[in-house]
């Protein structure tokens, strides 16, 4: 018997849509990504989590309550799980971003905006610190944001940070599974649930998009 987290990406927004940097930016689901919701709970319910835990951004904590009025439980918040800070590009499109920045779109570092490795290590922690609470078989579902998740993992797993763009996006409401072994967190899953939908997202200037 092992601990196991869930890390659930929100649900669509009209700024996921627009290919907007969203970051610290408050920005609720649409409609698709109300549905989105629906339909992953409907589905990581059926696992019977332990416990939820949300960022603090409104498109996270909806798609977490989601999950939250199915199964029962509440839903803690957490503003480490929040997304990576987008600084001066927060609300503008990738086209926008592109003219005005070509260098630090190219690396996709935003100016005033957050550092990948102090994500990582706000994320990872928040996930470590959260799971703990667990029963030895328990379930953790945490609901977060594309950047934070695929960061945060990757520091969970201990990968050199030359590694980490190995590691692919998350679609809007897909989720990746960790499990606690006796040497680390492992992943079991990555990107599931909503396979072979295109996944836009803060996490980097390429989009998987047909």
């Amino acid at each position: 018997m092992s601990r196991r987290v869930v890390c659930l990406r929100h649900g669509q927004t009209l700024w996921n849509v627009e290919q907007r940097f969203q970051g610290h930016s408050d920005i609720p689901l649409d409609a698709t990504g109300v549905a989105q919701a629906t339909r992953a709970a409907s589905l990581l319910a059926a696992l019977r989590p332990s416990m939820i835990v949300s960022s603090d951004l409104q498109r996270a904590f909806d798609t977490a309550s989601a999950l939250g009025r199915v199964t029962g439980l509440s839903v803690s918040v957490d503003k480490d799980l929040r997304e990576r800070g987008g600084g001066q590009w927060e609300g503008l499109t990738r086209d926008e971003i592109f003219a005005g920045w070509p260098r630090e779109f190219a690396a996709w570092e935003a100016p005033g905006g957050e550092q990948v490795t102090d994500v990582a290590d706000r994320v990872s922690s928040s996930i470590r610190r959260w799971a703990a609470e667990l029963e030895p078989d328990g379930l953790l579902v945490i609901a977060s944001h594309g950047a934070a998740i695929r960061l945060g993992i990757a520091r969970l797993m201990n990968l050199p940070q030359e590694l980490w763009p190995a590691l692919g996006g998350l679609g809007n409401c897909s989720w990746s599974v960790l499990e606690e072994a006796r040497k680390g967190w492992r992943l079991l899953e990555h990107n599931a649930g909503t396979l072979p939908e295109p996944v836009r997202s803060d996490d980097s200037p390429e989009t998987t998009e047909k």
